[in-house]
């Protein structure tokens, strides 16, 4: 055999060796032993039958409890039986088994997801779906076969069919290993619902039925023993429907909820009914935390009154004007120019004015004016950029880039490089509003940094919350993009008017003190504000990483102030000569949120408060608890709070630990429940969303005689927290 054969016969037994290898990886097969069929695997995901029992049972016909395992990987889901605008359920072809009859797969409660309008059904991470089934009693066990149609979607689809095979013994049953895990599941599909409190009374059509073409309508009414807390509605009716996400209504104390649901494709119903929904026979199913229920009902044309129905809505049809909101976004932005968390970047403000004060009337303007530009497009930007992680199906809110620790290291960095500048460790044109203060030259590279001063403004304002800000932005993050867009923009204006002022009329800069020597002292006073503001920012990253990673990002910034100011000293040249040594510690402290562990990244709980009494009777907050609470005589207080929302921690020490409040919660009657939305936490997101809230604080109390949740407002006061409590039932002896 010559030598190029042999070479070309060893690689075709590599290539086939190779594919055998890939083969058994995309099937591959992991016993388990008894009650489980082998793991089929793909790139996607891993599926597999199990069954509750190890054998099938002696006597009689015995019934079989089986479950279709998937294990999905991360950012992949498969769909329910009704999966929406997209995507098609999995199904089984039982064809081949043996012993094996009548077999039923049941669909647990799926998840929502919502992609730039979409609205789709399904499951991600893990399910399994529950298969009842029968046996003969003919002496032999059972050999079920399934092949399973499938499709998985990230941000492609991919369609599968997946052979499994189950062999189950002739023998006196047993429970497996997997008894449990299929009863879990068995428990989240729906049934009717009254052992969870719940009721779906009634489905009807409001809208003329005899116009097919205009937007049509159906409004689901639904009961609970317990008011509802975060409720959701999916919708099942002719071929051919789609459904929005519904708008909730509550009324009768929180106990009774109105879903009102847009149905699209009705003029392209071509069956014997046409193209209406009157008469019509829809499958709901009602979903509120752990709670669950399913009805068919037919479509009634009669609606309730809703003149008797007291709504307290989030996103019903008495929302506010657009032009209200408009309004409100801007005279919540010109409140935020007062909120703690910008008192930092307003006292850079009343420095730029006083450095502009030998400036001429044109700088001035200009110079404002792009400040102005600068705060307004930021605003814009977040805007744009909520609207995207939203059509991403991504929880959303006011002040969320706090939660993420590489904005965080990056925000501690670059308030370090400001303190720095202000204290004369280097000069650059970055930012011209802390330096060249004697400067009469105008040169359009100015209008950058002013510019970049007013999106500095911005990310520093972005933690707190004002009255009506949290009214505009509500509503803005449940409307389309170009309603968020412009009421974000509405924000930016507010938050820039007294930049616009200045701008209109540039001579109030002139009435200002004249720069001097003085303003070195006020320089290093500012740069302090700053480094404050950068420990502050280092105690939110404590909180969202832990305490290792904040303490190494601050002795980076430590650093950072080192090598500045030695190569000041040294040679003067500050910033340029420093500049490698720069990259390199940035370099470390943007690599250090890597090494947060998992366990850390969902913290869920309640912020401590060491030394205060109250303390002990914080409870972490617990959605699903609130109903029974309720029910059994007791006034909850919810708390959302977060390390990073100075706003809360004010609400906190000024209002919540009055003798008189503390006295109320001290009360055996009363619970206080903390939610830290200091990291992202999904179902925080989702209660803030069920108010028609995206950003904190938050504070809402519960209670037997309250017809409905009372929302505090963003601001405490102790007697809006006291008059809560008595709204909601508190004896005049606690609630004093």
């Amino acid at each position: 055999m010559s030598f190029y054969l042999r070479t070309l016969i060893s690689w075709i037994l590599l290539i086939g060796s190779v594919c055998v290898v890939s083969q058994e990886r995309l099937h591959a097969k992991v016993k388990v032993g008894d009650a489980a069929s082998d793991w089929v695997i793909t790139d996607q995901a891993k599926l597999r039958l199990i069954s509750s029992t190890t054998s099938i049972g002696m006597n009689g016909r015995h019934k079989l409890s089986l479950g279709l395992q998937f294990d999905l990987k991360p950012g992949w889901k498969i769909y329910w039986r009704s999966p929406g605008s997209a995507g098609f359920p999995p199904s089984i072809d039982w064809t081949g088994s043996k012993n094996f009859y009548n077999p039923k797969m049941t669909w647990p409660v799926p998840e929502r997801f919502s992609i730039l309008g979409m609205e789709t059904l399904g499951y991600i991470k893990k399910v399994v779906f529950p298969i009842s089934a029968v046996s003969a009693p003919i002496g032999r066990g059972s050999d079920v076969q399934a092949r399973v149609s499938y499709l998985t979607c990230n941000k492609i689809c991919i369609p599968y069919e997946s052979q499994l095979t189950l062999k189950l013994s002739y023998g006196l049953p047993s429970p497996s290993k997997f008894s449990h895990l299929i009863n879990r599941y068995t428990a989240k599909v729906p049934d009717n619902g009254r052992l969870h409190g719940l009721d779906v009374a009634e489905i009807f059509h409001p809208a003329n039925d005899d116009e097919p073409t205009k937007p049509q309508f159906v409004e689901i009414t639904a009961h609970a023993t317990a008011p509802f807390t975060a409720p959701d509605i999916y919708l099942e009716g002719p071929i051919g429907l789609g459904y929005s996400r519904p708008q909730v209504s509550y009324f009768n104390g929180g106990k009774t909820a109105l879903f009102d649901v847009q149905v699209h494709g009705v003029e392209h119903l071509d069956d014997a009914v046409g193209p209406k929904l009157n008469g019509r026979s829809f499958i709901v199913t009602l979903i509120d935390g752990e709670r669950i229920a399913e009805d068919r009902l037919t479509l009634s044309t009669e609606s309730l009154p809703r003149a008797e129905k007291n709504f307290t809505t989030a996103t019903s049809d008495s929302s506010p004007s657009f032009t209200l909101i408009i309004i409100f976004a801007i005279i919540g932005g010109v409140i935020l120019n007062f909120m703690p968390c910008v008192l930092p970047v307003l006292s850079l403000k009343i420095f730029s004015l006083i450095s502009n004060s030998n400036c001429t009337l044109r700088e001035i303007r200009c110079g404002f004016l792009a400040s102005s530009i600068g705060i307004v497009a930021t605003f814009l930007a977040l805007g744009a950029a909520l609207a995207v992680l939203r059509a991403g199906g991504t929880a959303i809110g006011w002040g969320i880039q706090f939660q993420q620790p590489w904005f965080l290291t990056g925000l501690i960095l670059m308030v370090t490089l400001f303190a720095c500048n202000l204290w004369g460790f280097f000069e650059t044109s970055l930012p011209r509003f802390a330096n060249n203060v004697s400067s009469k030259k105008f040169d359009p590279g100015a209008l950058t940094e002013h510019f970049l001063s007013g999106v500095f403004a911005t990310l520093l304002a972005t933690p707190c919350t004002a009255p009506f800000l949290g009214t505009a932005v509500g509503f803005a993050l449940t409307k389309s993009v170009g309603e968020m867009l412009c009421v974000f923009a509405a924000l930016g204006i507010g938050l820039a008017l007294p930049h616009l002022l200045i701008t209109i009329q540039p001579k109030f800069a002139t009435w200002l003190p004249k720069p001097g020597a003085w303003m070195i002292r006020l320089k290093f006073f500012l740069g302090l504000l700053l480094a404050g503001t950068g420990v502050w920012l280092g105690t939110v990253l404590s909180g969202v990483t832990g305490d290792p990673v904040a303490l190494f990002v601050g002795s980076v910034a430590l650093a950072t102030i080192a090598l500045l100011y030695f190569s000041h000293r040294t040679n003067g040249l500050g910033f340029r000569a420093s500049l490698p040594g720069l990259v390199v510690l940035a370099g470390f402290a943007l690599t250090a949120p890597l090494f947060v562990k998992d366990e850390n990244k969902h913290f869920w709980g309640v912020s401590a408060d060491p030394g205060l009494e109250l303390e002990a009777h914080w409870q972490p907050f617990d959605i699903k608890a609130i109903p029974a609470l309720v029910e059994d005589g007791k006034i909850v207080l919810v708390d959302i709070t977060a390390d990073w929302c100075i706003t809360c921690q004010v609400n906190k020490k000024v209002v919540l630990r009055r003798d008189s409040i503390l006295h109320s919660l001290l009360d055996e009657r009363f619970v206080a429940m903390k939610a830290d939305w200091t990291r992202p936490n999904d179902e925080i997101s989702r209660y803030l969303a069920s108010f028609g809230r995206f950003g904190i604080p938050f504070n809402v109390v519960y209670g037997p005689n309250a017809k409905k949740p009372i929302v505090l407002p963003e601001i405490l006061t102790e007697s809006a927290v006291i008059q809560a409590f008595k709204t909601a039932g508190a004896p005049p002896a606690t609630a004093n």
